[in-house]
């Protein structure tokens, strides 16, 4: 049975759906300057600080496994509302933590309570598509980047002129604020209706839909580099001060979000596959040109350009994932998603591990060939073009 929902209130419920995808960019945007701090704070070093970004993201793929059963029993809105203001005081708490072991209990959480967030967010646009009965996956995301962006510029800024204790309360102010003016106006979902379909095992079987979370995987990886390893890249190795850090994450997040936006027109325009091949290149480019940058502010640039490839790779694979034949598009993009955040939130913390040995540059360069890789599979996407 489907709701009745009038379309005024579809529309209301996309703009608080995309102040969501706001907040939530914006909580790991304010995050990204904080990460060096993290160092001298608790006197550990890169290993160290691998293994705890290595608890966020595993926090956050472990709580997704369950996402899915909460939405199937209480409705995306109701799951995205709770775990939305569950988030609000999570980067407080891994700021002020004391010691070490409470930092990696409030890192673990962060990232679960981001990561189901996350899924609800995505599951609740699939919803707004059907109502309004067009694509809006690509700006939801770009609204994603644009939260990420002003929360790493404002982020660094607020630390070098508050504290990081004080910049951490103002952007939990923010999230709130976003959060709490969207709830209202989130639309509800159809009831869930049983299938009898539904497959024994938890992900498809198909080699070429693992193809697709290992194309995903390389894809998202270096969003996650930069994230959680470009404010300390600009600082320990480029010399760059705390403000000027957080800009290589803000610039990379604020490419995206400007490229997200212009996401389906460009697909509709040079195709799927043409799309991701040419987007993975230019991605490559950025990251290679990072990788050799002589100062702060080319490293930055070099940032904004790979931001400017990432920015619509996943967007093509998670439509070709729910175009594949022979599986329900649920389990398709379940399975391509699983692969994707494993390389935005799990993959970044062993890049610790290697660039305390290798150096930052070397590393930013194999994450490069990353990129290379998925535009020689480009072609694998075609399934996109059903979409």
């Amino acid at each position: 049975m489907t709701l009745a929902i009038r379309m005024d209130d579809v529309r209301r419920g996309r703009w608080a759906l995309a102040a969501m995808f706001l907040a939530n960019g914006f909580a790991m945007g304010s995050w990204a300057p904080q990460i060096p701090l993290i160092l001298p704070r608790h006197q550990i070093g890169e290993t160290v600080l691998g293994l705890l970004i290595l608890g966020l993201g595993l926090g956050a793929v472990a709580a997704m496994t369950f996402s899915g059963r909460l939405i199937a029993l209480y409705g995306a809105r109701a799951v995205l509302r709770f775990f939305a203001l569950s988030l609000i005081l999570t980067l407080p708490a891994v700021v002020f933590s004391p010691g070490l072991g409470l930092l990696a209990v409030t890192m673990a959480a962060f990232g679960g309570l981001a990561g189901v967030m996350d899924v609800a967010m995505n599951a609740q646009a699939v919803e707004v598509e059907r109502r309004l009965g067009r694509a809006i996956m690509s700006s939801s995301h770009g609204f994603w980047s644009l939260g990420a962006f002003a929360g790493g510029s404002l982020g660094g800024v607020l630390i070098a002129r508050l504290g990081p204790e004080a910049a951490s309360l103002v952007a939990a102010a923010v999230i709130g604020m976003l959060v709490l003016a969207a709830m209202p106006a989130l639309i509800p979902g159809d009831p869930p209706a049983p299938r009898q379909d539904t497959p024994r095992g938890l992900l498809p079987r198909d080699p070429a839909l693992w193809l697709l979370g290992m194309m995903s995987l390389f894809s998202m990886v270096p969003e996650g580099a930069v994230l959680e390893w470009g404010a300390l890249y600009l600082s320990k190795q480029l010399g760059a001060g705390v403000a000027v850090a957080g800009l290589g994450f803000a610039f990379f997040a604020g490419a995206m979000a400007v490229l997200r936006f212009a996401g389906d027109a460009v697909r509709n325009r040079f195709g799927a596959v043409r799309t991701l091949r040419v987007s993975a290149l230019i991605g490559a480019a950025g990251l290679g040109l990072a990788a050799a940058a002589p100062t702060p502010g080319i490293a930055i640039a070099a940032f904004a350009l790979a931001g400017l490839g990432v920015a619509n790779m996943i967007p093509v694979l998670f439509s070709a994932a729910g175009n594949h034949p022979g599986v329900s598009a649920g389990s398709g993009i379940a399975l391509v998603t699983m692969f994707g955040y494993s390389g935005i939130l799990v993959a970044p913390g062993t890049i610790g591990f290697v660039a305390e040995r290798a150096g930052f540059r070397l590393t930013y360069a194999a994450l490069a060939l990353l990129l290379l890789a998925v535009a020689a599979l480009a072609h694998r996407a075609r399934m996109a073009e059903r979409g």
